[in-house]
């Protein structure tokens, strides 16, 4: 039998879910940063998955994996500036980028990671 915890329950889905010391967050925007820049959006969402990631007892040195989208793939170098720095140097996870049409203009990159806690 599964314990699963689910953190930010809202009407459509959880920001995050642990079951069996897996940690899923949702896709993260930046509802912080909307029409920043991709930089400032990328930072708005890592520091969100921070606060996810510790709700559910877990931290970006537990990433396994994570999936990004942009809006534009020409914004890929600066989105991985912010990501370099976030990221746990020796513990980086798998990962995939590519670009695609987001829910909404005003957010050009979207993240989700899982993770170990």
């Amino acid at each position: 039998m599964s314990n699963i915890t689910r953190i930010e329950v809202g009407p459509r889905m959880s920001q995050a879910v642990v079951v069996n010391g897996i940690v899923t967050t949702a896709g993260i925007v930046a509802l912080r940063a909307p029409g920043a820049s991709v930089g400032e959006q990328t930072k708005d969402i890592l520091d969100r998955i921070d606060e996810l990631l510790a709700a559910a007892g877990s931290d970006k040195s537990k990433v396994v994996s994570g999936t990004i989208w942009l809006a534009d793939i020409a914004m890929f170098n600066e989105m991985n500036e912010v990501w370099d720095n976030w990221v746990v140097r020796g513990s980086t996870p798998v990962r995939a980028c590519v670009e695609s049409r987001l829910a909404a203009p005003q957010f050009i990159v979207e993240i989700q990671v899982t993770a170990t806690t």
